[in-house]
Formats: C-alpha cells, sequence, structure tokens
C-alpha cells in the first residue's frame, strides 16, 4: 500500500483552509462589481468592506488596506508608488522586489538583519526589508530597541517590511507599510494586501482600491483570506512548537541547519553531507515527500541562491541545501516520516 505523501513545500503555497473554502464559496454568489452603484454592485461593496475590517482585526492592523493580487502586486506598489526619493533594500530580499525595484540600493544582511550602524544614509528613502526570509527561515532583526525604525523615522524616509511568511503566523512588525498574501496561510492563492499606516505615504494611480491599485476587486476571495486569518495563528496548527523542535533536531542529526540569526520554527533550510540539492528532491519526491530548493520562483534552477550567498553560505553547501516548511496542516507523523526518510538518504 502506497503511503499518502506528505507536503513540506508551506513557503511556497498551503492548502487551502476549509474555512477559506466555505467561505469563497459564499462569496461566489456575491458576483458583482463592487464598484458599481446598483443594489447589487452595493451588496459586493459592503462584503469587500466586512472582509477588509476582518483582516485588519485579525492583524491587529489600525491603519489602511489595499487589497492585491497577492505580495509581488503588494511590493511593487510600495516600492513605486511610495512618495520617496531612494529605495534601499536587503540583499536577501525576494526576487519581486529586485524585479520592482531593479536600482535600488542593496545593503547586505548583518546578524540576520540591517545594523542600523552600517545603515547608509536613509534620509528621503523607502527601506525594505523582509519580516521572514523564506529560504532559511531566518527572523530578520530590524526591531532590536527600536533603533533602526526610529533612524529610519528620524530621518524622514519610510519603513517597508515583506511579512509573506509571517503574517498570519507571527504578530506584524512595526512598520509604515506591510505586504502579506494569503496563500502562505491557507488563504485563496491571487489575493494578497499592501497595508498602509497612512494613504499620504503613496502617489495615487487611478482605479480601484480608493485609487491606489488597478483593477476589479476580487470579492470572494478577499472573502476567503478574511475567513483563514480568522482560524488563527500557528497555535492552530496541527503540530505545536515542541514538534518542529525536535523535528529540527532529527533533520540535524544526519545534515547541517543553516540558520544565520534568530530562527522561525516553520521554515528550515538544511544541507545534505554530500548530495546535491538537485538529487535530493528528486529522490525525496520519488519518496512522497514535497520539499523545494529555495524559493518557488527559483528552485528550478541549478544557480547558486542569491539569499544562501548574500548570507554567506559555502558554495558547497549551498548545492547541498534544501527547504523544508511547514504549515497549517502539517502533522506530527508527517514529520516523522520526513524525518526518518531524510535520515536514510546517502
Amino acid at each position: 500500500m502506497i503511503p499518502e505523501r506528505v507536503y513540506l513545500d508551506h513557503a511556497a503555497t498551503s492548502p487551502l483552509r476549509p474555512e477559506a473554502k466555505a467561505a469563497m464559496e459564499e462569496g461566489f454568489a456575491i458576483w458583482a462589481n463592487p464598484s458599481s452603484p446598483h443594489a447589487e454592485g452595493r451588496k459586493a461593496r459592503a462584503a469587500l468592506e466586512d472582509a477588509r475590517e476582518r483582516i485588519k482585526r485579525a492583524l491587529g492592523w489600525e491603519g489602511e488596506l489595499i487589497f492585491t493580487s497577492g505580495a509581488s502586486e503588494a511590493l511593487w506598489i510600495a516600492l513605486n508608488r511610495a512618495k520617496v526619493e531612494r529605495r534601499i533594500v536587503s540583499a536577501v530580499e525576494h526576487d519581486a522586489v529586485f524585479r520592482a525595484a531593479p536600482d535600488a540600493e542593496v545593503v547586505p544582511p548583518f546578524d540576520g538583519g540591517f545594523d542600523p550602524d552600517e545603515l547608509p544614509d536613509c534620509s528621503g528613502a523607502l527601506v525594505a526589508l523582509q519580516h521572514v526570509n523564506s529560504e532559511t527561515g531566518t527572523i530578520m532583526q530590524p526591531y532590536k530597541g527600536g533603533k533602526l525604525l526610529s533612524t529610519i523615522r528620524a530621518a524622514g524616509s519610510t519603513l517597508l517590511v515583506d511579512a509573506s511568511q509571517s503574517a498570519g503566523k507571527l504578530p506584524l512588525p512595526d512598520a509604515d507599510m506591510i505586504v502579506v498574501s494569503a496563500h502562505k496561510f491557507g488563504g485563496p492563492i491571487g489575493i494578497g494586501a499592501l497595508l498602509v499606516r497612512d494613504f499620504n505615504l503613496l502617489e495615487p494611480s487611478g482605479g480601484h482600491e480608493r485609487g491606489y491599485r488597478q483593477g476589479t476587486e476580487n470579492v470572494p476571495a478577499a472573502i476567503g483570506m478574511a475567513a483563514a486569518l480568522e482560524t488563527g495563528g500557528m497555535e492552530g496548527w496541527a503540530t505545536k512548537r515542541a514538534d518542529h523542535l525536535a523535528f529540527a533536531n532529527a533533520l540535524g542529526q544526519s545534515g547541517e541547519l543553516i540558520a544565520p540569526g534568530a530562527q522561525t520554527d516553520h521554515i528550515f533550510a538544511i544541507a545534505h553531507p554530500t548530495m546535491s540539492a538537485q538529487a535530493l528532491l528528486i529522490r525525496l519526491d520519488a519518496m512522497g515527500f514535497a520539499v523545494s530548493a529555495g524559493s518557488a520562483c527559483s528552485s528550478g534552477t541549478l544557480k547558486k541562491s542569491r539569499v544562501l550567498d548574500a548570507f554567506g553560505v559555502p558554495d558547497d553547501v549551498a548545492a547541498r541545501t534544501i527547504r523544508v516548511s511547514l504549515g497549517w496542516s502539517t502533522t506530527p507523523e508527517e514529520l516523522e516520516r520526513f524525518a526518518e526518510a531524510w535520515g536514510s538518504l546517502t
């Protein structure tokens, strides 16, 4: 009897939560354009605004919320519509940041984050720093003592945080703009949000979402996103922190955990002693395990990960490194099965 496959690539996308699916099915009955003035449009608008407020409440956000098609669009809006003169980004940001701001000034990570004392003059700049790194699980450290945020704001600058890998799992950091993505926490694919402290931080572009985003809003997806967040954070997962720590320990017994700086416990980068990442992915997939090598956008390439390079991981170690990421549907039994399979690889 062939055992069921084990999915451990939640940093790429998580399965849709049943609560989100049920909410979306109800949302599909509200099919009108929420910008239309008639009764059907007003009903859709009411549902959209209700979802907006529910999401803000679930995230503990008191500012504004712009619905987007996902994290990439939210990053593009923030990086291209912010009222700033320059852009400064961490060297370990997601590729979407560099596509949106190819001319940004790049700062290397320091002890898992930005060192405020090493930050270049940020006067009039938008400073972009992720919350949790998608490839290593590193919790970036921009808020130690509040020095980075105070440095940025004292310079009259703006802090943008990509919280795609942490929203719905960890409390949001203190920032001027925050990016979230629904399908990372069990919401639907194709929707995310840009949280904005004040609309005055952005230049409007016309169209929908108070004039800050083009395109008709996706009402069913917004409702599904709200429902997914309302199921709770990691405390509602099938696994607990003790399971994650035991799992990390098991992986480390037959591999090298790549852990620059403070670590979250739902994303692990692990290097095998001898096998290449590509060989590992093939072997594990054949054994029934879905994992990846780096972000989903780059795991199919043979190039060294830009993120691992920026973190100072040696080339030979990076070439043997895969990513294992947990989510709301992961079970302790699945972690045990993977740890056993990982230990058997030679």
